[in-house]
């Protein structure tokens, strides 16, 4: 089809005065369409991937609507030890100290320390917390009232004895250790380290074995000194004596 456009053009520029403007410009249309690869020729090609595409975990995937509490961590209450075990990796950076709010710029620090010191090595990094509470904040020596506030980031709500990251693959301890040690320098709080099988935390309290588990879930006053204390004693009377000579009648 090209070629034949190409033998129907006037071969001189003084055929083109004379020729038809209208056949002359569907021609020349026709010749640009032709010359632009089809999209449907070409096969698509896509990158094998066992997992679906991963969003960000320094922002909520649909944004935040309208105003957020400031709120505070979750308390884990009846005994709950979720979060304080490293599972996907080897070693786990554990928050050690008191629960707080962490931004998304100090998670990001944290996480390109460590990628920065493993920089060569052959390891796989995971997160386990993302920032996805969004922080409103006004400017100083302002009036009360007037609303809560602008938008200003991203942060996360990390609560006590949680993992925050975790790293796994062919990487000695003691440089895992150093990486941690220098991602903790820069974030807020205390954090400790620690490594896969190690016991989970309930508190501040790790629970090595079942028996500590048990002691921790008992009842903190005891319920029955409590009752025996508060009842109201019951108090035998004597008997009676019978008077000689005076018989009860019956009713």
């Amino acid at each position: 089809m090209k070629t034949q456009l190409l033998r129907s053009l006037p071969a001189r520029p003084s055929q083109l005065k004379s020729s038809n403007p209208c056949s002359l410009l569907y021609t020349l249309s026709q010749l640009s369409i032709s010359r632009t690869p089809a999209l449907s020729s070409k096969p698509v090609v896509r990158t094998f991937s066992s997992t679906t595409a991963q969003n960000s975990w320094l922002e909520p995937r649909r944004g935040y609507g309208g105003k957020w509490r400031k709120g505070r961590p979750r308390v884990s209450t009846g005994g709950s030890m979720r979060g304080t075990t490293v599972v996907w990796g080897d070693y786990g950076l554990r928050m050690s100290d008191h629960d707080r709010r962490v931004s998304a710029k100090q998670l990001l620090i944290g996480a390109d320390t460590i990628k920065k010191r493993l920089r060569g090595e052959r390891y796989r990094f995971y997160t386990r917390v993302a920032a996805n509470i969004p922080v409103f904040t006004k400017g100083n020596e302002m009036r009360m009232g007037k609303g809560k506030g602008t938008f200003d980031y991203f942060s996360s709500r990390i609560t006590v004895s949680q993992i925050v990251f975790e790293v796994k693959g062919e990487v000695h301890e003691r440089v895992v250790r150093d990486a941690f040690r220098l991602a903790a320098a820069k974030m807020p709080g205390q954090y400790e380290f620690v490594k896969k099988g190690d016991p989970p935390v309930m508190g501040l309290t790790k629970v090595p074995d079942e028996a500590t588990l048990q002691q921790l879930l008992r009842p903190r006053r005891d319920l029955a000194a409590e009752t025996s204390v508060h009842s109201v004693p019951v108090v035998e009377l004597p008997a009676t004596p019978a008077t000689p000579g005076i018989t009860a009648s019956p009713l």
